[in-house]
This record gives structure tokens, C-alpha cells and sequence, in this order.
């Protein structure tokens, strides 16, 4: 699993994706709740970049992310923090403004520490098992995996090339 993603299906409606990065929880986890952190690493696949990102990290809070691709299209998705557990547990809805995933799914992500690296586990549970089957022919994995390979490079201190 070292670097690699690993998304499986689980039950009917959840999808658990999985990746280990090269840096301690704390740091895992800030790269995913503080908006200038993540607007190096959230892009998504090429032509893709994140550039609107408010995050009100609270219990209650909601959270709001733009993608813009280079060719004018916008994907937009916004959500509620329903857990926060530094640097052990998130857990928030999901709504793209397109809903394409066939309603609000809930997200939990487990941050755990494997010696100085860190376990991300990201639940992901659909509203119904076509929303989740949808996701998962998408190419979600291809734009995940781009962004986390750009995470991995935001801990060695190196700069981020645009995709």
C-alpha cells in the first residue's frame, strides 16, 4: 500500500479508499482541513485546479470546494463537519453541486499513525448502491490518485507542478 491507492467496494453503498503517506497524522490531516494547504494538493486529474476552498472546521461547520478546469468548466461541492478528532478522525457530508453521486454521502477519514508514516482510510457511504457504482466508474481514482501524488510530493517540501 506504500503510496499506492486502494479503493474497494463494501456492502452495498461504501466505498473505503486507502493510502499511505510518508508524514505523521498531524501533518496528514492539516493538509486536508486548512484551505492554503489544500488548494496545492486538491486538483484532481490534469487541467483541473482547486480555486476556491473555505473550510469552517467545526463541529456544525460546513466546508465549500471549486475546481476550475482550464477550459472554463467548474465542478463545485460543499458539506458539514459532523466529527473532528485531530489528527485521528474526520468525518463530514458530501454534495456535489452537479449530483452526480446521487445525493449527500458521508465521509469518514481515520488518520493513523504507522511508525512515522501515516494509514489514511477515507469511508465513503453512497445513498444508494447505483450512486456508489457510479462512483466507482468514474474516474475518481485517476483524480485522487494525481492529488495524493501531489500530497506526497507537498511533504517532501518540493514545489507542485501544475497537472
Amino acid at each position: 500500500m506504500n503510496g499506492r491507492l486502494e479503493i474497494a467496494a463494501k456492502g452495498e453503498r461504501e466505498i473505503v479508499i486507502t493510502r499511505l503517506f510518508a508524514a505523521p497524522p498531524h501533518l496528514v490531516f492539516e493538509a486536508h482541513t486548512v484551505p492554503a494547504l489544500l488548494k496545492r494538493w486538491l486538483s484532481g486529474p490534469e487541467g483541473w485546479t482547486l480555486a476556491a476552498c473555505e473550510i469552517d472546521l467545526r463541529v456544525g461547520g460546513t466546508y465549500r470546494y471549486e475546481w476550475r478546469h482550464q477550459d472554463g468548466r467548474v465542478m463545485g461541492m460543499s458539506g458539514s463537519y459532523r466529527e473532528i478528532e485531530p489528527p485521528k478522525r474526520l468525518v463530514a457530508t458530501e454534495l456535489f453541486d452537479e449530483d452526480w453521486t446521487g445525493g449527500e454521502t458521508l465521509n469518514t477519514q481515520s488518520f493513523e499513525a504507522i511508525g512515522d508514516h501515516t494509514r489514511l482510510t477515507t469511508n465513503v457511504l453512497y445513498a444508494s448502491a447505483a450512486a456508489r457504482d457510479g462512483a466507482l466508474s468514474s474516474n475518481m481514482e485517476a483524480g485522487m490518485a494525481v492529488s495524493y501524488g501531489k500530497l506526497d510530493v507537498l511533504f517532501t517540501g518540493a514545489p507542485i507542478e501544475p497537472a
